[in-house]
């Protein structure tokens, strides 16, 4: 695969860096991930860590040396992490279990395929437009949709850490399907926990990442985002990749959102079926005992 990819993880103004960032790659695929371990909760970079870990070694098991289906791959680790988390919180005797949000993205055929849980974003950057951005599973989205603040009440709001969705509640998670796009020459797709985005405007985004080499956008949207936010920065995480081939056969384009005002939406929950919401207990129990396999010799990160 002909891409560059560009990895950033800073503690900020935190005591401890909760955050993990995974990237696993063979000739055919890659597979990108950020986890957000929630600092309301004892122990988030356990279980940031842990769903990580449970991706990528999924990924190194199956990649062989492509999935045979990235989407249901990306609902099954998602499912498998979840458990994975809670197991370890009992293995530990843990007295709360640890939670985290993350986003997953594997990139394979010429295609993007995605999944994510809580605030962690993925952004699709083609020819200075944002034509992807996940949508925030949290109250302030929900807040916003329905017309209730305006966009400059985020920063302040006091409901803007408040999560629908997450891995490691007693609550079973239910993320929206995992989505693609296809890919053409020049895209970048930006994965980030919201200790990036949060500071940041959509203009400011889209100026570095569509004026700059990709590492040099990076290096400026991290500084930017750490200066912005100040002494409550966020620890701040960001995996980007620049795609360098051309676009394979056309399939159904993402919707293009205008970069100055992107729409809220607010997934249906109640109404998703992802496949990991159909996996029985025997079916996990065997997703988590590859995982577990995989994971004897650790995968690589970068």
């Amino acid at each position: 695969m002909n891409c560059t990819v560009v990895q950033e993880t800073r503690t900020g103004a935190r005591n401890m860096n909760q955050d993990r960032v995974g990237l696993w790659r063979t000739p055919q695929s890659l597979l990108m991930v950020v986890a957000d371990g929630l600092g309301g909760h004892l122990h988030g970079e356990i279980a940031a860590q842990v769903a990580v870990q449970c991706f990528g070694g999924a990924f190194e098991h199956h990649a062989r040396p492509a999935l045979e289906a990235p989407e249901q791959f990306l609902s099954r680790s998602m499912a498998a992490a979840h458990a994975a988390i809670l197991r370890e919180a009992q293995r530990l005797e843990l007295p709360d279990t640890p939670r985290t949000v993350l986003v997953a993205c594997v990139v394979q055929e010429g295609h993007a395929h995605w999944m994510h849980i809580g605030d962690c974003r993925l952004y699709l950057v083609r020819s200075g437009r944002i034509v992807v951005r996940t949508r925030d599973h949290t109250v302030l989205q929900q807040l916003l949709d329905e017309g209730r603040i305006r966009e400059e009440e985020i920063t302040t709001h006091p409901d803007r850490h408040r999560l629908l969705q997450c891995l490691g509640s007693l609550q079973t998670p239910r993320p929206a399907a995992a989505q693609k796009a296809r890919l053409a020459k020049n895209d970048r797709l930006v994965l980030c926990s919201d200790g990036l985005w949060g500071p940041l405007t959509q203009r400011q985004l889209l100026h570095s990442l569509t004026t700059q080499e990709l590492q040099q956008a990076i290096a400026e949207l991290v500084d930017l985002a750490e200066l912005r936010a100040g002494p409550q920065c966020d620890n701040v995480s960001v995996l980007a990749m620049a795609w360098g081939e051309d676009d394979v056969a056309p399939v159904q384009e993402p919707r293009t959102i205008p970069a100055h005002d992107v729409p809220t939406h607010i997934e249906d929950f109640t109404a998703t079926d992802p496949d990991f919401l159909r996996m029985s207990d025997e079916d996990i129990e065997k997703a988590i005992a590859e995982i577990k396999a995989a994971l004897k010799t650790p995968p690589t990160q970068q």
